[in-house]
């Protein structure tokens, strides 16, 4: 290898996981790196990482990380080399990587040409059709008029698959069942489309009704060399994007993988490639079909490296830095089975409505090279904001065979602590242990097919509820008696009856009663009898038990009839968060004497359940609407949520205009009430 082309110094135009493990690999290769900051990030994993960081502008994406000139003006007062642009952002935009070239710095990255053939789904598909690789029937034309594209729909049949022309990851992307909400979804389609890319063209496929997506990782370097690194299967998905990858693809034989190798090889020919590239795939049945290209690394790119013991990043820095292929073809090998599970700051059992919180409390898996990895930006104390994509980690593990891989995850999925925001911790431990997903019975509905068992309207009490109930009750008694003895020190009588919280009583048996509340349910009261040395009964929902509460280097030990379990115990305010074999059990303490709670809200009123921007208002005061009538437009986390009426009625006010940007909980629209009858 030609070592001495190697850059010496490389600017990372990202944030997040991405930024953090390109640059874990620059440094391996003694390599310097620049970050570049929004206000936001500030004090983010990957400033602190990088050997040093500039800001970059307000915490909108499209004043900062968006925006090209500011990064390349980084790049040139900080003597960068090269531009790694991640995933995201300016990966895919043929302008920037133009830009870079014109600048004298190397973009790490296909040449602007490719980005620009491949990058448009409609161009690529058309690129696709001329050179005999099959295609989901579909409108991939440039016209983008309304009444052409219903028109085409029709054509097509329905149910069809909209989505945005330019980009990636889901964004701008509706099914759509009939010709009543076409017009709705692509003008949705259209206005995400242009807030996440820049271009809000879209095109109209068929939908398929139980498709696998799998994906082709290629790479090609400057003298023409292009190889297959094998596949992905990244079936596993929710509002179109992927939440659990896989390499290689259960069920893959020799052929096909040959077949689909040599269909991604050929793409990448035949627009010049040079770089880190994926070409994606459907597949229904025995056929496939193209769908379109990433040109960039992918999300999800570290099930290949586990699978074939490569660094892609750092082949992306030496096909950039102008060396070879590292590997020949005929080398390359699959080496047992790798799973990526994304760890997102989302509410499954709202539509993946994404979260935003402080993380209070995380504790990941521990890492095991080669067999368990986590790919992060952010740490304990870090804030998800609705300014970025709402993932908090990636959770790679890999094994001898599918089956090993598989019960990896689910042990690994055990250990992730997070207590915050809401994730999807809970939804990724369901598939994991899922039968059908243990038979790799693989579609891209396939969360929506096990909703039932994977989304239960409510979690089924267990033994871990008294082992939670036991131990907040415990810490509870534990913080009361370390405050009434710091009370006591301070008052200077340490022996004063007044500092000891063991319920002792002159006539009785003495006992302490503690209220507790679990999410909305009716508040439930703990007896707990102190029975010396710190063990208590305790009259828990399920009965009586004996329970003891110790704690040593490796944290906290719960025995409960003898039964022990490690666990651990986050206080937010009034609201124990109890994380037992890594799920989460709030519990809400209640004061008997503080008042009553009173409840504000009801159905006469929306509000925003996330932070976020409002894109569009549909209604105005006076208005008649219709139950699930669409009233108000939020853009948060590179989505659009519309809030919805929640009842036939009239508007009484609306409390926001487009552009404004309004926090979680805030009201937005206000329904008139029927009078009560007298």
């Amino acid at each position: 290898m030609r070592e001495t082309r190697m850059f010496r110094k490389i600017l990372v135009a990202n944030r997040g996981e991405i930024a953090c493990r390109v640059m874990t690999t620059a440094k391996r290769l003694g390599i310097a790196t620049v970050a570049v900051y929004s206000e936001a990030d500030a004090g983010a994993r990957h400033a602190r990482l990088a050997d040093e960081a500039w800001p970059i502008g307000p915490a909108a994406a499209r004043q900062s990380y968006l925006v090209g000139e500011r990064i390349l003006e980084v790049a040139r007062r900080s003597g960068a080399e090269a531009i790694h642009p991640g995933y995201g952002f300016l990966s895919e935009n043929a302008d920037f990587a133009a830009a870079c070239a014109e600048a004298g710095i190397v973009f790490i990255g296909p040449p602007a040409a490719a980005i620009r053939a491949m990058g448009s789904k409609a161009e690529s598909k058309a690129l696709m059709e001329r050179s005999g690789v099959p295609l989901v029937p579909g409108y991939h034309g440039e016209a983008q008029d309304l009444p052409l594209l219903a028109r085409e729909a029709a054509r097509i049949g329905y149910p069809v698959l909209v989505k945005a022309s330019a980009g990636g990851g889901g964004k701008g992307m509706r099914v759509v069942g009939g010709p009543e909400e076409i017009e709705a979804a692509i003008e949705g389609a259209k206005r995400e489309a242009l807030a996440s890319f820049g271009d809000d063209r879209v095109l109209i496929e068929k939908y398929l009704t139980r498709p696998r997506h799998i994906e082709i990782q290629v790479f090609a370097d400057s003298f023409g060399n292009t190889v297959s690194l094998f596949e992905r299967d990244c079936s596993i998905q929710r509002r179109h994007q992927k939440v659990i990858e896989e390499a290689p693809a259960p069920g893959m034989d020799p052929a096909r993988r040959k077949a689909m190798g040599e269909a991604a090889v050929a793409a990448a020919r035949a627009v010049g490639y040079v770089g880190a590239g994926t070409v994606e795939f459907i597949a229904e049945g025995d056929a496939f079909y193209f769908m379109e290209m990433n040109t960039r690394l992918q999300v999800e790119h570290p099930v290949t490296e586990m699978v074939t013991g490569l660094d892609l990043v750092e082949w992306q820095l030496r096909v950039a830095a102008g060396e070879p292929l590292p590997v020949r073809e005929d080398r390359l090998r699959i080496q047992g089975h790798a799973i990526e599970a994304r760890i997102y700051a989302e509410d499954p059992a709202r539509d993946f409505m994404p979260a935003v919180g402080t993380l209070v409390h995380l504790r990941q898996p521990g890492e095991v090279p080669g067999h368990v990895r986590v790919d992060t930006g952010v740490r304990q104390g870090d804030t998800i904001t609705p300014n970025y994509d709402p993932m908090i980690a990636k959770l790679i593990v890999w094994g001898e065979d599918r089956a090993a891989a598989v019960r990896r995850l689910s042990a690994a999925l055990a250990e992730y602590e997070v207590v915050g925001p809401q994730t999807n911790l809970e939804l990724l431990r369901a598939i994991a242990g899922h039968r059908a997903f243990a038979a790799a019975e693989l579609d891209t509905g396939f969360i929506a097919r096990h909703a039932g068992d994977l989304l239960p309207a409510a979690p089924a009490a267990g033994p871990d509820e008294a082992f939670a109930w036991a131990a907040a009750v415990l810490v509870t008694l534990r913080d009361q008696q370390a405050e009434m003895q710091a009370q006591a020190r301070d008052s200077g009588d340490r022996w004063s009856p007044w500092a000891e919280a063991d319920a002792w009583r002159m006539n009785g048996e003495g006992y302490q009663d503690l209220h507790f509340r679990q999410g909305d349910d009716q508040p439930v009261t703990i007896r707990a009898y102190p029975l010396g040395e710190g063990r208590f009964r305790l009259d828990l929902p399920g009965g009586l038990v004996e329970a003891e509460l110790a704690e040593d280097e490796a944290g906290l030990l719960l025995l409960l009839e003898g039964v022990s379990r490690r666990l651990r115990v986050v206080r937010r305010g009034a609201e124990l968060v109890v994380v037992l074999n890594g799920r989460n059990h709030m519990l809400h303490r209640i004061d008997p004497l503080a008042p009553p709670r009173t409840e504000t809200a009801g159905n006469d009123r929306v509000r925003a359940p996330v932070p976020g921007r409002i894109s569009r208002v549909l209604v105005q005061p006076g208005e008649m609407v219709a139950k699930n009538a669409p009233l108000v437009v939020i853009e948060a986390m590179k989505m659009e949520l519309t809030m919805r009426a929640p009842m036939d009625g009239r508007v009484e006010s609306v409390h926001h205009q487009a552009e404004e940007m309004v926090e979680e909980g805030t009201e937005l629209v206000t329904f008139e009430m029927e009078a009560a009858a007298p």
